[in-house]
């Protein structure tokens, strides 16, 4: 070797140029991945574009929130901090959809292109978080690749209402990666913007509650600093003690708990939580089991997903728990026993442990799972299924052509399957229909496309699927009376009596009760059976003595029939409960009919001393009277 190659190798200033050179090529080699990532996501969920709104919290997120569809103003900020809309606090994705109808108006094009490109950026992190953490590349991009495409993941994107997953994962990821750089440089900087990012996540949706128990998985793999007993096994990072690294997630912690307070307290607001008469923890537990093993089927076959699965209550066999309990007890032991490939038990874990807050320990609403639920949690499932193939390869067991052929095909597979997939999310017709087509008796798909053809004037059709979803549930007596309202209001007054009937018989509510049979007794009315009108009315009566409604459809009643001193004395009842200028004006009605001019006199002009607009009221009144045959 020459004296000038010596001084070549040993100059500082070549070193220095080589590991620029090569670091400018690893960042652009990364900058070349990321983009063909977003291209690919990006091609492939393209139809979302094409997709309108779905009859799925869409109207009330958007389409009939008058507060969002104004835009970013200062209004909207406040009510979204303060609003417990839905059974959620969830204040950046309010904001997310005010700026959206700021951009895009109601066109829904631009909100689904927004969640889109909030997924695409959900791949690039995933890449480049693991790229960093572990320092392979492939890995990393099959990983991140996989979970762009797979179909699971459609709920998130194409529905417009669940912006909340997409960013709130985004900013769990940015959270994940200032974590990694903190672990690998110990700057404090890194580490203060992971706990901002945590808690701008945790206000777009608090699924991610469970990501400091994640970052010790973290920590035990692929970042080493857990070390379990066993060597440190990563590189640029150090070994802290289980107390320091405790310590780091206590700030992290305490923002869990924070958010799970402010949860717990918004849904009991919304009445979503379900009680334990209402599903026992056994209960819950079963479909808990048979929960995560489908969670699992359907990452490896993804076929006849929904965006609702109902709950199974009581009817899940033994031998279907049992099936499960030990499907999962089995990976469970696979995973400690290659513990040596820590990714295994990790990623499993990571998996186990995402899933906690949505598993239905606590049951919320009455779905069984959902998929949008696998979007945190998937990604342990797809390291430890990679990095096991990477192992195989390796080894020797698999050549590596035919492990890159197999990944370029289950992408391309997956790819097609999403494509297809966002086809059911075009609008909500389509989606329920679909849904009632892969699922079994699925009440909430038939309520749901019922108010969907409501929506569009269809009553008889809406009527047929309220009717198909009611038969499938036991419903609370005050969505029965909602139903019949329904029924009446398009004209199907006997199936609206049938509904009211049904409402006030299964009640234990007297205020319940009392307003079914009022309905009831007027459909009755409408419909021109008096006589049964009377006794309904009657009824009501019984279930509560001073009800409104009730002593006034029974006074016009009573005056049809030409019991005038009845209906004098029914109303003048009224008027000691509500003394209002309707009720006045017909019970001055009451007693010009019975010859008590005076009196009659005298309550006209009290009506006309209330009254804010005494025309008005007696056109009401006129109204009111003529539904039971009576002339005001």
């Amino acid at each position: 070797m020459s004296s000038s190659t010596l001084a070549s190798a040993s100059d500082p200033t070549d070193t220095a140029r080589r590991e620029r050179f090569a670091a400018t090529t690893r960042e652009g080699r990364l900058t070349v991945l990321c983009l063909l990532l977003s291209l690919v996501t990006v091609a492939f969920y393209n139809r979302v574009a094409h997709n309108g709104f779905v009859f799925l919290d869409d109207s009330i997120y958007l389409i009939k929130n008058k507060v969002i569809q104004g835009g970013l103003t200062w209004s909207a900020v406040q009510w979204s901090f303060t609003t417990f809309l839905l059974a959620n606090w969830h204040p950046l994705t309010w904001l997310s959809h005010a700026l959206d109808c700021q951009l895009f108006g109601l066109n829904p094009a631009g909100h689904h292109y927004v969640s889109l490109l909030f997924h695409a950026g959900n791949v690039v992190l995933v890449f480049l978080i693991l790229e960093s953490a572990t320092g392979l590349v492939w890995p990393s991009l099959i990983v991140a690749a996989l979970f762009g495409l797979h179909p699971l993941n459609v709920e998130s994107v194409a529905w417009a209402a669940e912006r909340k997953n997409v960013l709130s994962l985004f900013f769990c990821l940015l959270a994940l990666r200032s974590y990694t750089k903190y672990a690998q440089s110990q700057r404090r900087s890194s580490y203060v913007v992971s706990l901002a990012c945590f808690a701008l996540g945790l206000m777009a949706k608090p699924q991610i509650i469970s990501l400091p128990f994640l970052l010790f998985l973290w920590d035990y793999w692929p970042l080493g600093r857990l070390t379990l007993g066993e060597r440190a096994a990563q590189r640029n990072t150090w070994e802290p003690s289980i107390r320091s690294l405790l310590m780091e997630k206590l700030p992290f912690l305490a923002l869990s708990a924070l958010s799970a307070a402010i949860t717990i307290v918004a849904q009991r607001s919304g009445n979503a939580v379900r009680t334990l008469a209402e599903m026992p923890l056994s209960l819950r537990l079963e479909n808990c089991v048979v929960a995560y093993a489908r969670y699992v089927a359907f990452l490896f076959w993804p076929a006849r997903l929904a965006p609702m699965y109902p709950h199974p209550g009581n009817s899940l066999r033994l031998w279907q728990v049992g099936a499960a309990a030990i499907v999962l007890a089995a990976i469970t032991a696979l995973a400690i026993w290659q513990r040596k490939h820590r990714f295994l038990l990790a990623g499993w874990l990571w998996f186990l442990i995402a899933l906690v807050p949505m598993i239905g320990l606590m049951q919320v609403g009455e779905q069984a799972l959902a998929d949008r639920y696998m979007y945190l949690s998937m990604l342990g499932l797809l390291v430890a299924i990679v990095w096991s193939c990477r192992g195989l390869v390796i080894r020797g067991r698999v050549p590596l052509s035919v492990w890159a052929l197999s990944a370029i095909v289950i992408l391309l597979v997956l790819g097609f399957l999403t494509d297809h997939q966002l086809g059911y999310w075009r609008d909500g017709e389509t989606l329920w229909r679909y849904t009632i087509s892969v699922t079994d008796r699925n009440y909430m798909a038939h309520d749901n496309l019922a108010m969907v053809l409501a929506e569009q004037g269809r009553a008889d059709e809406a009527i047929a699927e309220f009717r198909a979803a009611e038969n499938l549930h036991h419903y609370p007596p005050a969505q029965i009376i909602t139903l019949g309202a329904y029924e009446q209001n398009h004209g199907h007054l006997w199936g609206a009596v049938e509904q009211y009937m049904w409402a006030a018989q299964s009640s234990g509510d007297p205020a319940v009760k009392a307003t079914a049979w009022d309905r009831a007794a007027l459909a009755q009315a409408l419909a021109g059976d008096m006589d049964h009108a009377a006794q309904t009315f009657a009824k009501a009566l019984t279930a509560r003595a001073d009800d409104q409604d009730a002593l006034a459809g029974s006074a016009m009643l009573a005056q049809r029939a030409g019991n005038v001193a009845l209906a004098v004395q029914r109303l003048e009842q009224l008027v000691k409960v509500a003394p209002g200028d309707v009720s006045l004006i017909l019970l001055a009605g009451a007693l010009r009919r019975s010859g008590r001019d005076e009196d009659a006199g005298t309550a006209e002009h009290q009506a006309q001393k209330i009254s804010s607009n005494y025309p008005q009221a007696r056109v009401t009144a006129s109204q009111f009277a003529a539904q039971f045959g009576v002339h005001q």
